[in-house]
Order: structure tokens, then sequence, then C-alpha cells
């Protein structure tokens, strides 16, 4: 079994792959992999021509960021004992990789971690995907450490160091290949967008840990698959937040947390119409419809320890809003 694979998930990202692989390609020290989603673009010719030192995987749908990873990585299965799964918009640097798989070895308990994430529209700041590590707080609103709500903060080595989180960024996700495999991947069911929040808890509900090394360090140009302040987006974090807690929680504490959240959000849902957000407005509602649709079809992590989460903050939109708590050192 070979050490590692770094592994970019394309779907019609034919621009990404000219711009961010030769990065990958001159600093890695990985065998390299790309799981094409059935690009309907130029991505296979260019692979095929320009980097030919990059191996393909190509599959006859797009699965998804969720499934197609799944679909892809099962091809690799038993070849590596890691995988890096990386964005196609992220630029790499030096030594990241070897970095990353360093960071395994303080703690043989930590399935999956991440590096410092920066901007590649700004490199002095953090950018919005996972930034200096990820939390939940009770009702599992996602949070980072240099990133909170829409606040970002630049960097300043505030989160050079090495630390647990409850969850790592999906934009560049290092992760045991057996674990990956032994908790059953990404759900598909939440096709993209917090599946690797999901996958992250499971992992620690069976004991392991999430970890970030802010000693690696990439940048993320985001939203090249899917603008973060669209409708589908908020869409689709909607119906996957609550996927997410119908999941991992009993029964009577998912009963709350709904409730309270769902309070909250319908709130956000008419602020949305009253200032004639109506498409914002809907896909929140759809998001709870469409749960309820589906939620049968989510496997229940059940028998497993109870997720206790990391972060500071108890209930993040409270800091945030009332509290006047911008940043994580606030917290």
């Amino acid at each position: 079994m070979q050490n590692c694979a770094i592994v970019i998930l394309n779907y019609n990202g034919e621009e990404m792959l000219k711009r961010f692989l030769p990065s990958v390609i001159k600093f890695s020290q990985s065998e390299i992999w790309v799981i094409d989603n059935a690009s309907q673009d130029q991505s296979i010719a260019i692979l095929e021509k320009d980097f030919p030192q990059v191996q393909l995987i190509s599959l006859s749908e797009n699965f998804g960021y969720a499934g197609g990873y799944n679909w892809g990585l099962e091809q690799l299965r038993g070849k590596y004992e890691f995988f890096i799964l990386l964005n196609s918009d992220v630029e790499v640097t030096e030594g990241w990789d070897c970095k990353l798989l360093e960071a395994f070895q303080r703690d043989e308990k930590i399935a999956a971690l991440q590096p410092k994430i920066l901007s590649a529209q700004n490199p002095k700041v953090f950018d919005y995907a996972g930034a200096g590590g990820g939390f939940l707080d009770t009702l599992y609103y996602p949070y980072c450490r240099g990133r909170i709500w829409n606040v970002i903060e630049e960097d300043k080595g505030q989160y050079d160091d090495f630390c647990l989180v409850d969850w790592a960024s999906g934009a560049c996700l290092a992760i045991r290949s057996a674990c990956f495999f032994e908790h059953g991947g990404f759900d598909a069911h939440f096709f993209a967008h917090m599946e690797e929040i999901d996958l992250c808890v499971r992992m620690q509900q069976a004991g392991w840990k999430i970890a970030y090394t802010g000693d690696s360090v990439v940048y993320h140009l985001g939203g090249a698959t899917l603008d973060r302040s669209s409708p589908k987006k908020l869409y689709l974090n909607i119906k996957n937040s609550i996927s997410l807690i119908y999941k991992a929680e009993s029964t009577f504490n998912f009963a709350v947390i709904f409730i309270l959240k769902f309070v909250v959000e319908i709130l956000a849902a008419l602020a949305y119409i009253l200032n004639g957000k109506k498409e914002f407005g809907k896909a929140i509602f759809r998001g709870y419809d469409d749960f309820f649709e589906s939620k049968e079809q989510f496997l229940k992590t059940k028998g497993k320890k109870k997720f206790s989460k990391k972060g500071p903050s108890y209930w993040i939109y409270w800091d945030f809003w009332v509290n006047r708590k911008k940043t994580f050192d606030r917290l």
C-alpha cells in the first residue's frame, strides 16, 4: 500500500484545472488523481494533453461532491494509506502535503485534518471554507477560527498552531483511507455542502479525532462550484444541517434542537421576504420540506459515542449578533 494520494474532484472545471493544477504538481510529493464527474467541457482533454502525469478516473454521471468522491475513491480502495481530498480551485504551497501527513503522527487517533486555508483572492485573510479549523455550536451552526458568519479575519499568525476541531474543511481534507471506508464515506444524500462535517461527526462518535495544523498552508478561491450567497447554497445548507442533526442526535435532542433552529430560520426566511429576497426565503422553506420528504433515507448513527463539541461558543448566533463577538478570540 502506498502512502498518499491527492484526489481532486472535477466537474466542468477546465479553467480551474489550468489555473490551479500546476501548483499542485509542482509542490506535491504524493501521487495526484482527478475524479471527473462526467464533465461536459474540455476537462478530460486538457488533463490528457497538458497534465499526463495526473491519473484520471472518469465517472458516468455527475454524482455531486459526496457521490463523486465515494465512487471515485472506491477505485483506489486498498492502494493508499491516506487521501488528501482537494478542491479544484485550491493553490498549494511547498511541502503542504508532507506537513499534513506529518501531523497524523501526533496522535494515532486522528482520522482527518485540514491545513490553514487562506483566500486565493486576498492571501492576507482567511478563506470562508474552513479557515483555521471548524467548530459547531449547540444548534450545529458551523463557525471557524478566522471566520464567524461573514466576518473574516486577517492572517496574523494567530492560528499557526495544531489543535483538535469539530470538523475539517472539504476544500482540503486529509483523511485515513481506512476511516473513510469504515464509516461509509460521504453520505451521498447530501449531494453537496456539509457532507464533510457529517463524516467528521460520525468518525468522532466512533472515537476518532479531527485536527487542524497551521504549518501547512493552501489558498482557496471559493465559489467555483456554487456561490455561497446563492439561494441554492442556502437551501442545501438548511436541508443538510437538519439532516446532520437528525443522524447525530437522539430523538429527544433532535426535537429540541429542531424547534430552536426552526424558530431562528423561519424568522430569517421572513426577513428575507420582507427585504425583497423572496428566493432566499423560499430556499429555507424548501430545505425543511425536502428534509421531511427524505429523512428516512438518512442512515441514523446509533450506538456511537456522544459527540462532544470542542468550540467555545454555546450559541454562535447569539454571540455574534447580540453579544457582538465577531472574532474567534472574543468568544
